[in-house]
């Protein structure tokens, strides 16, 4: 594949929570800032807090590519489709506040969508980084290249797993304007935006890992009614992906 083109701009999604260590949130503006010198980017952060939050680092705020939101405390769906009225960038790429991008992750986007035209979406491998310091690979990731669309929710369909993570999603900025952005739910709502993106288009399974996924007991995976509530929503979530792709046809 050739090297990413200057010219595509990436918009870098973060939703920061009321209760965010800013320690992650320094940690993933260094993920960003530590990127290929010819990836042009900017980093949308929404602030899920009427009040208060985090406190940002001044080289954070004092960056003329990152732009500061805020609106009412309404979970990450909302915060990420607000914050998406403000990005201006081809590529979206999501990163959860508690998570790192790997050096070479936003390159490895942006010449995947460069080379292949037909493919809409991009995932990575991830690589957990535990509390004490180390870290574990998943051991079940899908070979490196192009995903069929409906592959990812064909598997999620039928065994309740995905064959790849939802933290490491990049895509096309006109498919998730298309897809409506992120499901308006109180969970599951970046499986709901990967499995329509799936609906739409072939996607791309990266070679390398692009994430440092932080475990932490504050996960809100983590959190008691995670699970059901997660269960709740699983219909609605398979019944939009197959009318989008009723459409594709």
């Amino acid at each position: 594949m050739t090297t990413a083109s200057p010219g595509v701009a990436v918009s870098v999604i973060t939703a920061v929570a009321g209760t965010a260590d800013p320690g992650h949130v320094a940690e993933a503006y260094a993920s960003l800032t530590s990127q290929a010198d010819d990836i042009t980017w900017e980093w949308v952060v929404q602030l899920d807090t009427a009040t208060g939050g985090p406190e940002l680092p001044k080289a954070l705020t004092g960056d003329p590519r990152v732009s500061v939101g805020r609106n009412q405390s309404a979970g990450p769906a909302l915060a990420r489709t607000t914050a998406l009225a403000r990005a201006r960038g081809d590529v979206v790429v999501v990163l959860d506040v508690d998570d790192r991008l790997t050096e070479h992750a936003l390159v490895d986007i942006v010449t995947v969508l460069e080379d292949v035209p037909d493919v809409g979406w991009t995932t990575a491998p991830v690589v957990d980084l535990l509390p004490d310091g180390s870290t574990s690979a998943w051991p079940h990731d899908p070979p490196a290249g192009r995903l069929s669309a409906g592959t990812v929710t064909t598997q999620w369909s039928a065994t309740a797993q995905l064959a790849v993570h939802p933290a490491t999603l990049a895509c096309r900025r006109h498919l998730l304007i298309a897809a409506g952005g992120w499901m308006a739910l109180p969970v599951s709502e970046d499986v709901a935006l990967l499995v329509a993106l799936d609906a739409m288009s072939d996607g791309w399974f990266h070679h390398r890992p692009g994430l440092l996924r932080r475990t932490h007991p504050g996960q809100m995976t983590r959190l008691p009614h995670h699970e059901s509530s997660k269960e709740s929503v699983r219909g609605l979530v398979l019944e939009r992906a197959a009318a989008l792709a009723a459409l594709r046809l």
